[in-house]
């Protein structure tokens, strides 16, 4: 879903709430904007949590030479 999603149904929730004092058929749409508002913050969290959740491998080795130099290997595999 994204970014994108998560704003919009904040944004459009925050509206709904704040800005409309009305109801259609018996739907109160300031309770319907709370809740749009909220699943927005929620999809926000979930998708920064699954973007950033650093899905990578790393392995590092170090080589010594009969000279005594060391040599640092790094590989990094993304998953």
């Amino acid at each position: 879903m994204g970014y994108g999603f998560g704003g919009f149904l904040v944004v459009v929730g925050l509206v709904l709430a704040l800005a409309v004092r009305d109801s259609i058929n018996e739907v109160d749409l300031v309770m319907v904007g709370w809740i749009m508002a909220a699943v927005g913050v929620v999809v926000l969290l979930l998708t920064a949590v699954t973007l950033n959740r650093g899905g990578r491998a790393r392995s590092r080795t170090t080589v010594t030479d009969p000279n005594g130099v060391q040599q640092v290997r790094e590989t990094r595999t993304d998953i």
